[in-house]
């Protein structure tokens, strides 16, 4: 049976144990496909799913109950940009682009709403979506386009952090060097 990926679903915790007890839980609550499951720094560990609405808010739920005080965040997307997915693994392409943003985070829940703020806000194309892996807990994307598109969804995920106080730093630059495209840890 094909899973509807329509939303996402993630619960991030502060015990590696307790991580994988709830991923079970997640996955055995729901028809819902494992994107993630993975320690994070600093010593943290995070699940991620994705399937229809319904099915990833119930393996939400389920996470959440089996997190025992060990919770830090949480956070269920629906309608979720289809970008979100092959920039957080790595696989979105990066073309010739006229200027790049980068929007910083404190944590990675943070990250992935401004992120699919960004790209539903203007035609840009998002390349990479990092989730707290050797960035010491915190979490960034970054997104390409024309200068005003890029300033434009830059600004769509500023807003939607706005009252949580959790963007470090933000930048947009306009004709890129190609060097900045290249892998980086």
């Amino acid at each position: 049976m094909k899973i509807a990926r329509n939303a996402i679903g993630l619960v991030e915790l502060t015990s590696v144990a307790v991580g994988f007890r709830t991923t079970d839980a997640m996955l055995k609550a729901a028809n819902v496909e494992l994107v993630l499951a993975r320690t994070v720094c600093p010593g943290k560990y995070i699940c991620l799913v994705w399937g229809d609405v319904a099915a990833v808010e119930a393996s939400v739920d389920a996470g959440i109950a089996q997190a025992q005080g060990y919770l830090v965040n949480d956070l269920v997307i629906p309608n979720l940009h289809e970008q979100i997915y092959p920039a957080m693994t790595a696989t979105a392409e990066v073309n010739n682009p006229d200027a790049l943003g980068v929007l910083e985070t404190f944590d990675i829940v943070s990250a992935v709403i401004a992120a699919d703020a960004a790209v539903k806000a203007a035609d840009v194309h998002l390349c990479d979506l990092r989730l707290a892996m050797a960035l010491g807990g915190k979490a960034f994307f970054t997104l390409t386009g024309n200068v005003a598109a890029v300033e434009a969804s830059i600004k769509a995920g500023l807003e939607v952090l706005q009252n949580k106080g959790m963007a470090v730093e933000f930048t947009v630059i306009p004709r890129p060097r190609k060097e900045l495209f290249q892998e980086y840890i």
